[in-house]
């Protein structure tokens, strides 16, 4: 398998990943791809040669071996390694077909128009698929670990394993070659992809988590902007011949006798009135 070739396909999920995800894939190539591709591999070798048993009857070995090791470690990991990356194409698939909808958007309408402010930004159905693939992987991590614990007894490598298989003639001691060195590396792949599930956990609670945020946000900012005039108000200020306020006396106020203060406020005052009795004496009485 050309792990480097893989490298580069997982290379452009780490562009559209969060935090949780960058880590997450550092901790595939780091600890799970090259562990398996510098130790593991050399580690595990030609199992079934190293697989020896104190007997010389033909075909008793190669059948205590598939007894006790139905599928080998170290395939059972590259395709975990396979299965558990697959999920992270579907973002960047997503991504791209984004992509070609926004170039045919604007080949349609322009250059200045825009089908979508960030092609690469977790919204909408991009939200969902990245949320969905991280719950495949997460499932996929699970089920890998489960079928090793099945098959291998809790993951537990003996020394010794005693078979009684047919065409085994009675029961046949069969010795594991680097019994010490494969259990190390089946709990440290085990604890690898321990902590890879974690991660994939607090992705998505950080995805959900923030997405509630987001929403919550949004509800409280549309009830902290109400309208300020009620609907029959604006009604009546757009009419520029409504004035019923204005009309409208104030309460509280009574109808009662003008005071003296306000009497003195007349705008006629006292030597106006003086004036006009002196023109009337000096004028002669035409009467008489």
């Amino acid at each position: 398998m050309d792990w480097k070739t893989f490298q580069a396909l997982l290379s452009g999920v780490n562009k559209y990943s969060t935090a949780f995800g960058r880590v997450w894939l550092s901790v595939v190539f780091v600890f799970r791809v090259m562990v398996y591709v510098v130790a593991a591999e050399r580690v595990w070798g030609d199992e079934q040669k190293d697989f020896d048993c104190n007997t010389k009857q033909p075909g008793c070995a190669n059948v205590c071996y598939d007894y006790f090791f139905p599928i080998s470690h170290i395939r059972l990991w590259a395709l975990q390694l396979i299965f558990v990356t697959c999920p992270s194409f579907l973002v960047v698939m997503h991504v791209a077909y984004r992509d070609e909808r926004e170039r045919k958007y604007r080949a349609k309408h322009g250059d200045e128009s825009k089908l979508y402010n960030n092609t690469a930004k977790k919204h909408g159905g991009l939200w969902w698929t990245y949320l969905l693939s991280l719950f495949v992987k997460t499932g996929i991590e699970v089920a890998f670990l489960y079928i090793l614990h099945l098959v291998y007894d809790s993951f537990y490598l003996p020394r010794l394993v005693k078979c009684e298989v047919a065409p085994c003639p009675n029961q046949v001691d069969c010795y594991i070659g680097h019994p010490t060195e494969k259990k190390v590396f089946t709990y440290f792949m085990v604890g690898a992809s321990a902590l890879c599930i974690v991660l994939n956990i607090c992705e998505i609670i950080y995805l959900i988590s923030k997405r509630i945020a987001r929403c919550a946000n949004k509800h409280r900012r549309h009830h902290r902007n109400p309208a300020v005039h009620p609907p029959d108000e604006e009604h009546n200020m757009d009419d520029p011949f409504s004035n019923h306020k204005a009309m409208e006396p104030k309460p509280g106020l009574k109808e009662r006798p003008p005071s003296f203060n306000t009497a003195s406020k007349f705008p006629y005052n006292m030597d106006s009135f003086r004036m006009a009795d002196k023109i009337r004496a000096s004028a002669p009485n035409l009467s008489s």
